[in-house]
């Protein structure tokens, strides 16, 4: 697989504070990537140093086979994770005006109906929802057919619909191959759509590899979480328990072993206010890998918006 982009040993300060700390990585033609960590870990000064828009005080990086300088810009597309566009500009009119930056590029029209926007293109952007804002944004960038798609935190603020959609639309585009990196707070979103994940903390890649086998090899076991008062002395069995706010935490629990731990609870007295099984996603592997919380703007399940103010 040829290496579209490449990243080596980039380093990138701001003052005292370190964005990047020696990140190196590669990704082939028509993979999707997918760069995840919290608020201040350096993925979107990450995303800049790939895309030429930062200079990174150290390191080499390769787009297309050259430096982001000279990359044949109508090749690249980039949704920057803060995008302003003019307010009393149509959706239509907002993707008219970049396809005219380009010497060739696709038909608004069909840009927008790729997004979910085909019945919306004359309503000013202003009047459009904060979702709908996004996903024009999107169209906006996918206009000229890009062959690398970089997309940081494409999602945000797009309620569960449209972001299946956009989905959909990432799928087809890997698999007409084009190469897209991104970020994100949606784990669902990264399980989904990339082939490889690479979790970022403090501007260092502390690893990389396919959501399942990141998973397997630092997820943990399944586990069955108990609300009750009831502490774990309590209880006598195999599984190994934990004490949280909430309750008691079963580890290696699957779902066979449910009934056996219902069955212990209740030969023993002990009330409970509901179960949760849960299995390691890949939250539990930054967590193992880090020692830290990749805070509450991350969300494990799709139907579960980041911000406030999705579409309406």
């Amino acid at each position: 697989m040829t290496d579209t982009l490449v990243a080596e040993n980039l380093r990138k300060r701001y003052g005292d504070t370190v964005a990047l700390d020696g990140v190196s990585l590669s990704v082939g033609a028509g993979e999707v990537f997918a760069l995840i960590g919290p608020n201040g870990a350096g993925k979107t000064t990450l995303i800049r140093s790939l895309t030429g828009t930062t200079t990174p005080d150290e390191g080499r990086v390769s787009v297309l086979g050259g430096s982001p300088a000279v990359a044949d810009k109508s090749r690249v597309g980039l949704l920057p994770q803060s995008f302003d566009p003019p307010a009393r500009l149509s959706a239509r009119e907002l993707v008219r005006y970049y396809a005219g930056l380009y010497d060739e590029s696709r038909d608004p029209d069909d840009a927008l109906d790729d997004v979910g926007l085909a019945d919306t293109g004359d309503t000013w952007y202003e009047n459009l929802s904060g979702g709908q804002q996004r996903r024009a944004c999107v169209a906006a960038t996918l206009v000229n057919d890009p062959d690398v798609l970089f997309l940081d935190e494409p999602t945000t603020g797009i309620d569960p619909a449209g972001r299946r959609a956009l989905w959909s639309l990432v799928e087809d585009l890997a698999a007409g191959g084009t190469t897209v990196f991104l970020t994100t707070h949606y784990m669902a979103e990264a399980e989904r759509l990339a082939d490889r994940v690479g979790l970022l903390a403090d501007g260092e890649l502390v690893a990389v590899g396919t959501p399942d086998a990141l998973i397997a090899d630092h997820g943990g076991e399944s586990r069955l979480v108990v609300e009750t008062d009831a502490r774990r002395t309590a209880i006598e069995t195999r599984f190994t328990i934990e004490e949280t706010d909430s309750g008691l935490v079963f580890d290696g629990v699957t779902p066979a072993d449910i009934g056996d731990v219902v069955a212990e609870l209740n030969d023993r007295g002990i009330e409970y206010e509901a179960l949760t099984w849960t299995e390691p996603d890949l939250e539990d592997v930054y967590l193992r890998l880090t020692g830290a919380s990749l805070g509450p703007e991350v969300t494990r399940k799709a139907g579960q918006p980041a911000i406030a103010g999705g579409d309406q």
